[in-house]
C-alpha cells in the first residue's frame, strides 16, 4: 500500500512537470512572432530556424501540444483520483478533483505560462528541438484531428483557410509601430518614416504634387536677362518652362546648365535661343501614379522633376523626388529653402492657416488625424464637408476641430481659423 502510494505521488509530480512543459512551450511559441526569431536567426541564435519552421505550421504544432497536455492532464488526474480513494475511499474523489484543479491551475498553467510570456524568445529557443519530435510523432493523429475539425466547421457554413491573415502586412507592420509608439518604445519621428514608406504604395502623385497654380514657372519669350535673374534669385534648381501657354512646358532649365552658358558667353550677349538650347526635355508622367511608383521611375530614369499630366494631357502639376522623400523622413530645408509659414499658432493655442496648406503635413507636425482621402488641402476638407463654398465668419464643427472661415478668394478659401472643439 505504501509503495503504491510512493509510485503513484511519483507519477502525478512527473506528469505535472510535463503538463507544465506543454502548457509553457505553447505560450512561448505563441508569443514569439516569426519577425523577431528571424532577427534571431539572422544574428546566429542557435535553434531559431527550429522555432520558425515550427511556427510556419502552427495549427499542426498548437495540435500536438494540445493533445500532449490533455493527454498528461487527464492521466494525472485519474492517478490522483485512485491514489486518493485508496487512503479515504469514496470521498477521495472530492478531493482529488479539488487538489488536482489547485495542482494543474497553479503549477501547470499559470504558472509555467506567465514565465513563457515573460521570456517567450528565450524559452521557444530551448523547448524547439523537444517540441519538433514530439510534432513529428504525433503528426498522424493531428491531421486526423484537423480534418474532423474542417469538416465539423463545414457542416456549419464556416469555411477555413489555412494560414490566412485578417490583415496585410502593412497593417500588421502599422498596428506595431502605433503600439510601440504609444508605449513610448519608439519616437513620433520614426513612427512617421515608418509609416510614409508604407504609405507609398497606396498614395498617389495627385496627393503630393505642387498644384499648377504653385508652380515657379518662367516663359521662354521673356527677354532672356530677366529669365536668367529669375533663375538666379528663385530657391530651386529646375524650373519648368513654357512658351504661349503657362500649360504648355517646352522643358526645364537646369541652373547649372544655365551656369554653364553663361561662363562660355562670358561678356556676349545671351539669346532666348541659347537658353532654349539649354533646356532638358520635359519627364511627363500620369497623375494616378502612386508615389512608389513614382519613386522607382526617379531612381530608374535619374530625372529629379516630373510633369503630371490629366488623361487628357492637361497639366495637373509636378513633383520632385525631394517631395516624395520628403513623406518619408518629413520635411526638408536647405539654406536657399523660401519658408513660407502657412500656418501661425495664436496665444490662445488655436491656430491661423492658410487654406492651401496641406492636410498631411498638419497631420504629422501637431498629431491630428483629420482626413485626406477627399481633399489635399485644409481648404478642400471644409469645402468638401460644408458642400459649399463658405464665406468670411461662417463657423464648421468637423472632426474635433472647430473651423473660422476669415478670408476667402473668389471660391477658395484663403486663410481661416482652426480650434480645437474638444
Amino acid at each position: 500500500m505504501f509503495f503504491d502510494i510512493i509510485i503513484l505521488s511519483i507519477s502525478i509530480f512527473i506528469l505535472l512537470i510535463l503538463s507544465a512543459f506543454f502548457s509553457g512551450s505553447e505560450t512561448a511559441l505563441t508569443a514569439s512572432t516569426r519577425s523577431r526569431l528571424t532577427g534571431l536567426n539572422i544574428k546566429g541564435k542557435k535553434n531559431a530556424q527550429i522555432a520558425i519552421n515550427l511556427l510556419n505550421d502552427k495549427e499542426s504544432l498548437i495540435g500536438a501540444i494540445l493533445l500532449g497536455n490533455n493527454l498528461v492532464n487527464i492521466l494525472a488526474s485519474s492517478l490522483a483520483t485512485s491514489l486518493l480513494i485508496k487512503m479515504f475511499g469514496d470521498s477521495g474523489v472530492a478531493y482529488a478533483v479539488l487538489i488536482m484543479t489547485v495542482l494543474i491551475v497553479i503549477f501547470a498553467e499559470i504558472l509555467p505560462k506567465s514565465y513563457a510570456i515573460s521570456n517567450s524568445e528565450k524559452m521557444a529557443l530551448t523547448i524547439s528541438p523537444i517540441i519538433r519530435p514530439f510534432v513529428f510523432f504525433l503528426s498522424p493523429i493531428t491531421w486526423l484531428m484537423e480534418k474532423i475539425v474542417h469538416g465539423i466547421l463545414a457542416v456549419f457554413g464556416m469555411n477555413y483557410i489555412k494560414n490566412s491573415r485578417s490583415l496585410s502586412v502593412q497593417d500588421e507592420i502599422r498596428g506595431t509601430v502605433d503600439l510601440h509608439h504609444k508605449e513610448g518604445r519608439l519616437y513620433k519621428f520614426d513612427k512617421d518614416m515608418v509609416k510614409g514608406i508604407l504609405d507609398l504604395s497606396v498614395i498617389g502623385i495627385e496627393d503630393v504634387m505642387v498644384h499648377r497654380s504653385n508652380m515657379f514657372t518662367v516663359n521662354i519669350d521673356d527677354d532672356a536677362n530677366n529669365i536668367i535673374s529669375a533663375v538666379i534669385n528663385s530657391p530651386y534648381t529646375r524650373i519648368p518652362v513654357w512658351k504661349n501657354d503657362a500649360e504648355n512646358i517646352i522643358g526645364i532649365i537646369h541652373a547649372k546648365n544655365l551656369l554653364r552658358l553663361i561662363s562660355t558667353k562670358k561678356d556676349l550677349p545671351i539669346l532666348n535661343e541659347d537658353i532654349k538650347k539649354t533646356l532638358l526635355e520635359p519627364w511627363f508622367v500620369p497623375e494616378t501614379t502612386t508615389l512608389k511608383e513614382q519613386l522607382q521611375m526617379h531612381l530608374n530614369k535619374r530625372t529629379k522633376l516630373a510633369i503630371i499630366v490629366d488623361e487628357y494631357g492637361a497639366l495637373m502639376g509636378m513633383i520632385s523626388l525631394e517631395d516624395i522623400i520628403e513623406e518619408i523622413v518629413g520635411d526638408i530645408s536647405d539654406e536657399h529653402d523660401v519658408i513660407v509659414k502657412g500656418v501661425d499658432v495664436n496665444s490662445d493655442g488655436s491656430f491661423n492657416i492658410n487654406g492651401n496648406v496641406e492636410i498631411r503635413d498638419l497631420n504629422r507636425e501637431y498629431g491630428w488625424e483629420l482626413p485626406d482621402s477627399e481633399a489635399n488641402t485644409i481648404s478642400g476638407l471644409i469645402i468638401h464637408e460644408s458642400r459649399s463654398f463658405p464665406k468670411p465668419g461662417q463657423k464648421f464643427n468637423y472632426y474635433g476641430f472647430q473651423f473660422e472661415i476669415l478670408e476667402t478668394q473668389g471660391n477658395q478659401i484663403s486663410l481661416l481659423k482652426v480650434l480645437s472643439a474638444q
